[in-house]
């Protein structure tokens, strides 16, 4: 793909004009095409006479990334379309591995990883990296870069790789929303519902790629759900989170609720607010009566699909109302057993 001296910014090939001549119409004044990485540009428009808005610049090399997408969702109509492009994570490492040798091109992905993902993250380089960077040629997953827009009021029309591009096609739905210590570190934390309804926070290893909680409906909509329960082919879990998950590190963070108190060692899973929208309300109601388990029924019954699984939390909260010890003893050794000799994970 031919680009121009800013190498950020895409030229404008045929594929590239076709795939968003299917959303707007260029020719129309009251759709944008710019070429910006500054959020001062996107300020500068007139909402009035601004309908959508095209950045043909890559979003890697904006700094503030939700402030910029804060800024065109302000610009933008309820039901205009923002169209933007990424190099994402995954055609980043396609194109080094095309670029350098084999060894060579493994090693300078070693390297690319520590310096473009992980001092980015730590606090105490992150500073000196958007110092020495200004923000430039930042690696985005396809995960991060849709969830920052659903965390800024868009939902995604399309998505698609054109020309060696990611290129997405977002609809302004809200106001953006707020996000509350946005963290990128190795643990955090995720809001649950506890018992009596209570907002509770989970501690939990990272195995998903930041801002992913954000695209629940997104990948509930396009995937569905797995017979256990779990969203099918999830593009969020990020591949060192599929060891944790497979390894039960990525629970470990939880023997911190556990110590709280916030959770008990056998019970119900504590749930999203996104994940309740499944369940039955009746029965939502019954479940909050209770205080939710590090080792949920699921790994003793191993039920298939959503309306299996909500039966086999009643089974067990109903035998608990009755024995609690006898029946927290009673599952405890089943799950075990599943866990151990069935290898039954979180997938």
């Amino acid at each position: 793909m031919k680009k121009r001296k800013d190498k950020g910014v895409l030229s404008f090939d045929r594929g590239i004009r076709n795939f968003i001549s299917q959303f707007v119409a260029l020719d129309n004044s009251s759709n944008k095409l710019i070429a910006t990485s500054t959020q001062f540009n996107i300020e500068t428009l007139n909402p009035e006479e601004t309908k959508n808005i095209v950045n043909i610049k890559r979003i890697n090399d904006i700094r503030r990334l939700n402030k910029f997408f804060v800024a065109v969702n302000e610009k933008l109509p309820v039901n205009g379309l923002y169209i933007g492009c990424c190099e994402t994570l995954e055609l980043r490492r396609k194109r080094l591995l095309r670029k350098y040798p084999w060894v060579l091109n493994r090693i300078y992905l070693f390297m690319d990883f520590v310096f473009k993902r992980v001092i980015p993250k730590l606090p105490i380089t992150k500073q000196v990296y958007f110092g020495l960077t200004g923000g430039r040629n930042r690696v985005l997953s396809r995960a991060e870069t849709l969830g920052r827009l659903y965390s800024t009021g868009f939902s995604i029309v399309e998505e698609k790789v054109v020309c060696g591009m990611f290129f997405f096609v977002a609809k302004k739905v809200s106001k953006p929303k707020p996000v509350h210590n946005a963290s990128y570190g190795a643990v955090f934390k995720m809001k649950r519902t506890g018992k009596n309804g209570k907002t509770i926070y989970v501690y939990k290893m990272r195995t998903m790629y930041p801002f992913s909680e954000f695209l629940q409906p997104y990948v509930y909509e396009k995937n569905k759900l797995e017979p256990g329960g779990k969203f099918k082919d999830d593009f969020r879990i990020s591949a060192i989170g599929k060891v944790f998950r497979a390894l039960w590190i990525d629970e470990l963070p939880m023997l911190l609720n556990l110590f709280k108190g916030d959770i008990k060692i056998v019970g119900v899973r504590p749930l999203s607010k996104q994940y309740q929208t499944l369940y039955p309300s009746d029965y939502l109601k019954f479940r909050h009566k209770f205080r939710p388990g590090l080792i949920p029924p699921y790994y003793a019954d191993m039920p298939k699909g959503i309306e299996a699984i909500v039966e086999s939390e009643k089974r067990y909260l109903e035998a608990y109302l009755k024995n609690p010890i006898v029946t927290d003893f009673r599952y405890f050794w089943k799950a075990f057993y599943n866990i151990v000799f069935k290898r039954a994970r979180s997938k």
